[in-house]
């Protein structure tokens, strides 16, 4: 089939929210956009289908009936997985990735963007190549070209996937029971989501984790209140820990999981579960794209190098998202995209410290947050720290919703006050952050949460505690590191 051409200001390899957010934008700026997505019938990437919006519909859910059942209890003793059904959690999820996928058609379409199927691949630094589901090809000329192909979870190398007993986070969202035994194996943001979402249900969970500790980028305190929530969800890890072999044993109807762990790796352990789930770290989607032939560097684990404005050594050539291999939170997917498109049109005006003020968020139950710094990073850059933490039980709003896990913590330089970093585990953990946000963003200090007025009783309250919590340590000249158990 012979190949056809065609000539645009701006070609995006990706749908996902680095791509979307780019294509929006540049709509916006008057440019003529195409985005080509491999896959044939979606739109959005994982961030639709198998990451952010999918898991946060099922932890939703699971929140909710958590809540029901911690509140209201059950006068037979049943567990949640015993009153309640997957498939109608299953349902609520599909029906919020149908609107929301629904969503960005739209968007699309009404900026006019031309969405074209198939696998792209670079030929030069201003073509592209596009393979359809049929075997044709197509290239596209543009001025500008985006990699916003996001990341893969490679397959294990010790146990294999079978879709039934041993699965990967696609194959767990389509579930059509919740497992009265589920182990994970991982160490990333989705193991631990995962863990406290069905644990929330009533299943008896255990992480299997690689590292020394899971979720090693937390502040110390935040891992702390974390081991805290493990230990009241009863979700069992072991840490630095190997698998020797995953089997079904048909005589007890169980799967067996057998590994090594802290601490003693000589001894061979054996969990029996109903399901296996996969969550191990990603990797960048840079295979096949053709980057050698343009000159396109990466590093060692394969994302693509990328200067602020998120332009390859490539000028004509950018790349934004999980691709680069910076996070992998959508949050900053979007934000990413939409510089990409700026720069390109010449607009560098943005603040390149502002990538330091990306907020993280973990939806887990009960959720994890944080933006800036954290005390051991602060005090490795040199700042004379202090720090002021609320815990959870003290905020009223806390009491009136039956929360009792949770701390906000705040990280402040000893003498000007000046904020330097917010970590908070407990409800509402990922829309507290962004006051945090906004003050550290403005220069803002501390003394903020001292001298405003919040509502009350709400969880904001904690900001306010956690600060004079701060103010009093410093004036009664107490240890200002952040090390005890309480």
């Amino acid at each position: 089939m012979p190949a056809n051409t065609k000539d645009v200001d701006l070609l995006i390899l990706g749908s996902g929210p680095a791509g979307y957010s780019c294509a929006v934008q540049a709509a916006k700026m008057n440019q003529n956009v195409v985005v080509v997505e491999s896959q044939r019938d979606e739109l959005g990437g994982t961030w639709i289908h198998t990451g952010t919006v999918p898991s946060k519909a099922l932890k939703e859910a699971a929140k909710t009936i958590y809540k029901f059942h911690t509140q209201f209890g059950d006068e037979k003793g049943r567990k949640p997985f015993e009153r309640f059904h997957m498939e109608d959690l299953v349902q609520y999820k599909s029906s919020i990735l149908a609107s929301k996928g629904q969503k960005i058609m739209e968007d699309l379409q009404g900026y006019d963007v031309q969405i074209v199927r198939g696998h792209g691949t670079l030929k030069d630094a201003h073509t592209v190549e596009v393979t359809h589901a049929d075997g044709g090809t197509s290239q596209i000329k543009a001025s500008h070209i985006l990699l916003a192909t996001g990341s893969r979870q490679p397959l294990p190398e010790t146990f294999e996937l079978n879709g039934t007993t041993v699965l990967d986070i696609r194959s767990l969202l389509t579930l059509t029971h919740i497992p009265r035994r589920l182990t994970i194996v991982g160490n990333t943001v989705n193991a631990y989501e995962f863990a406290t979402i069905f644990a929330s249900l009533g299943t008896h969970v255990s992480i299997i984790c690689g590292k020394p500790e899971l979720l090693s980028f937390l502040d110390r305190r935040i891992k702390k209140e974390m081991m805290r929530v493990l230990d009241h969800l009863d979700i069992r890890l072991f840490t630095n820990a190997t698998i020797d072999h995953i089997t079904k044993n048909p005589l007890r109807t169980c799967t067996q999981v057998g590994f090594t762990s802290d601490p003693d790796p000589s001894r061979l352990q054996i969990i029996e579960t109903d399901l296996v789930l996969h969550a191990g770290s990603t990797l960048p989607n840079t295979e096949g794209l053709g980057l050698e032939k343009v000159g396109v560097k990466v590093d060692e684990k394969g994302a693509i190098l990328v200067n602020e404005g998120y332009q390859t050594d490539e000028p004509s050539i950018y790349a934004a998202g999980d691709v680069i291999g910076t996070t992998s939170f959508a949050s900053a997917s979007f934000v990413q995209g939409y510089l990409a498109a700026c720069h390109m049109q010449g607009d560098t005006a943005f603040n390149a410290d502002q990538n330091q003020l990306v907020p993280y968020g973990i939806y887990s139950i009960p959720e994890i947050a944080g933006v800036g710094l954290t005390e051991e990073e602060a005090v490795a850059r040199g700042f004379d720290v202090a720090v002021g933490r609320a815990k959870y039980k003290k905020v009223t709003q806390a009491d009136v919703s039956r929360t009792e896990l949770g701390v906000l913590k705040l990280v402040f330089e000893k003498e000007s006050h000046k904020l330097l970093g917010v970590h908070i585990l407990g409800e509402y953990a990922t829309d507290l952050i962004h006051t945090g946000q906004s003050v550290m963003g403005n220069g803002g200090t501390i003394d903020y949460f001292t001298q405003s007025v919040m509502n009350y009783p709400t969880f904001s309250e904690a900001y306010r505690l956690a600060a004079f919590h701060g103010l009093n340590r410093l004036e009664k000249n107490l240890k200002l590191i952040d090390t005890s158990e309480d």
